[in-house]
């Protein structure tokens, strides 16, 4: 292993029971890197990180920070390495200061030495105002801070952030990122987000996971580069031209003449407000259709209001390469291939949906407009409902004779059941006791 390479995970797996939290998880940072570690809830980036700062074992594979073994000197790897939980554990009844000051002493630090960073943290982490106050009346910012000061109050040459500038305000993430920004010239950071922004801000490089494997690892612009196309966004005036005695062009003209150039795969139309037609068209990476795209206009004496290239974002390139899981997520089938191809094939295939919806509501809008009625139609019409006014007397007779058959059936039924009241007194009613032997002796003498 090279001396500069500060932290080393080799085929690490998590299980808990039968989860597996990761799946053979394998990555170097050397010195002086600051490496963005993304990926969804539920990827495996917190478990990760706990095992590289010895708070849990790992089920399987090998773990080096700072050239020592995570699970054979656990007590060394925690004196090199600053970390920041995602909710990092304080003690609400100490203030900012003595807790600091507790964090100082465990890591061995002498009085001076303590005041001296307590002057880069103060200022760093924006706690001149708290320094005083109990960290229970604090907010989830400053509590984030304080967080954060105990993780810088030893000076360690490896920090492992997870959510840093979580509950923190723009200002406050400004910060936070220029500092990381900084120390990250003559130290190494492992940053966990959620913010893109942020990792394109503070890090040459990031590690993508999604369900516990590493789907991308690599400097920022060739994660970009895993896309397969490239997005044009072409805008052309619909009341001008360049010409002033030339024909306005229609959206459907353009659509077609931009649709017809070499190299287009696909193309729709965009919302816009301004007066102009606004399209999207998708081309392969290794080409650049502005040349052509710009020749077509010129030709057609078409007025060009806005054009542009964009190769895929870092954000893009994330949904592509962690969809599979979040579909598999959401009950639907992932599959095994999935690849940022594919989830560029998905997105073309809901824009084809979404324009196929479009023509099924304008077909039902067509549809739904009243037809004309001609006089034949008319006249068939009065007929049909002459018909119907004649069958409603023998409807009538016929519905009376089932009612008169109903009431002479509901006699029937009533003669033969006994009512109910007399019933209930017959059985309620007590019965009279049989004259005793006594009784009968007496009318013998009698």
């Amino acid at each position: 292993m090279a001396n500069d390479v500060m932290i080393e995970a080799r085929s690490l797996s998590k299980l808990y029971g039968s989860y597996r939290a990761l799946d053979r998880v394998s990555f170097e940072v050397r010195k002086g890197e600051v490496v963005g570690f993304l990926g969804p809830n539920g990827a495996g980036k917190s478990t990760t990180m706990r095992i590289l700062t010895c708070f849990i074992s790992a089920t399987a594979g090998s773990a080096r920070v700072h050239g020592l073994d995570v699970f054979d000197d656990p007590l060394v790897v925690r004196q090199k390495i600053g970390y920041l939980p995602q909710r990092a554990p304080l003690y609400g009844e100490m203030t900012v200061w003595d807790y600091l000051k507790f964090c100082s002493e465990m890591r061995g630090l002498e009085d001076s030495t303590f005041r001296t960073r307590m002057k880069r943290i103060v200022e760093v982490c924006g706690l001149a105002r708290v320094l005083g106050k109990d960290i229970r009346t604090l907010s989830h910012g400053y509590r984030q801070r304080v967080g954060l000061g105990q993780a810088l109050v030893h000076d360690p040459p490896i920090l492992i952030l997870d959510e840093p500038t979580s509950d923190l305000d723009p200002n406050e993430k400004a910060e936070v990122i220029r500092y990381i920004q900084e120390i990250g010239k003559n130290r190494t950071v492992l940053l966990s987000t959620h913010n893109l922004a942020e990792v394109e801000a503070a890090c040459a490089r990031a590690i993508i996971v999604s369900k516990g494997r590493v789907v991308a690892d690599g400097p920022l612009d060739e994660i970009r580069a895993k896309g397969s196309k490239v997005r044009y966004v072409v805008i052309v005036h619909e009341q001008r031209t360049l010409k002033s005695d030339g024909k306005p062009p229609s959206a459907q003209e353009v659509q077609q003449a931009l649709q017809a150039l070499p190299g287009v795969t696909s193309i729709r139309e965009l919302p816009t407000d301004d007066k102009a037609h606004s399209f999207e068209l998708k081309g392969p990476l290794a080409s650049d259709l502005r040349p052509e795209i710009f020749q077509l206009v010129v030709q057609k004496g078409w007025l060009l209001l806005e054009m542009r290239r964009e190769t895929q974002t870092l954000e893009d390139v994330f949904k592509a390469l962690t969809r599979g899981d979040e579909i598999g997520d959401r009950g639907g089938k992932p599959g095994l291939g999935w690849s940022p191809a594919a989830g560029e094939a998905d997105d073309d295939d809901e824009e084809e949906d979404e324009e196929e919806e479009e023509e099924e509501v304008k077909a039902k809008a067509v549809s739904a407009k009243p037809a004309k009625v001609t006089p034949a139609v008319e006249e068939a019409e009065d007929e049909d409902e002459e018909d119907d006014d004649e069958a409603e007397p023998s409807d009538k007779e016929a519905s009376s004779d089932e009612d008169e058959d109903e009431d002479e059936d509901e006699d029937e039924d009533e003669d033969e059941k006994v009512p109910e009241p007399a019933a209930e007194k017959a059985a309620t009613a007590p019965k009279k006791p049989a004259p005793s032997t006594r009784d009968a002796n007496k009318k013998d003498e009698a």
